[in-house]
């Protein structure tokens, strides 16, 4: 697949297409692909994968990339259903597999799903980021409590994750999300006004 093909806006009205959100935690992928699902430019609604269903607990986001790789973008590319696993966080081991059939747009969203393998299966490849500040509190803030005691463990997950994929460097469109950034873009994109593989 050659994400660089069509013309950009025709992104949106394909049926296969893949959009993939990374971005360090806190930065505002969730309400960022929430929204970007809810009011998708297009004739089909999309799939959304959340990375945080699939990572097999707080040491797995390398493992949970390599699942979505393998099990989910691969096939799809090659036309056939994909497929990832869900995490029982309260239980703390893995459960179900989900099947994500062909012919829906799929969208994954959060850390680890924008890797060097991956980026060639997308149609659109974004990357959120926010001052380390800004991001530190909304994501304590959001989990209330439940990631502060992880959190320096998780960071630095990410960090070798970011060192070794430079998944920013592979992004069609890059967002600095300090102050509704993301919201701005989207409204745009989904208006029209502006071609969703321009950084803003």
């Amino acid at each position: 697949m050659d994400p660089r093909g069509p013309r950009s806006a025709d992104v949106f009205q394909r049926s296969e297409a893949v959009v993939l959100i990374d971005g360090p935690s806190g930065a505002g992928k969730s309400t960022f692909a929430s929204r970007l699902v809810g009011d998708w430019p297009g004739p089909v609604e999309p799939i959304l994968v959340r990375m945080d269903d699939v990572y097999p607990g707080w040491g797995g986001l390398d493992a949970a990339s390599v699942q979505v790789f393998r099990h989910l973008l691969v096939p799809r590319s090659h036309g056939e259903p994909g497929r990832w696993r869900r995490y029982d966080w309260v239980g703390a081991r893995p459960a179900e597999w989900h099947v994500v059939a062909t012919g829906r747009p799929l969208v994954v969203e959060g850390c680890g799903s924008l890797s060097r393998a991956a980026a060639p299966l997308a149609d659109l490849r974004v990357w959120i980021d926010a001052p380390a500040e800004v991001r530190k509190d909304r994501a304590l803030a959001r989990d209330a409590g439940g990631f502060d005691e992880h959190w320096d463990m998780w960071s630095s997950q990410v960090a070798r994750f970011e060192r070794r994929e430079d998944p920013r460097s592979l992004a069609d469109v890059v967002i600095v999300n300090a102050d509704g950034e993301a919201d701005a873009w989207l409204d745009a994109v989904i208006s029209g006004t502006a071609d969703p593989r321009r950084r803003p």
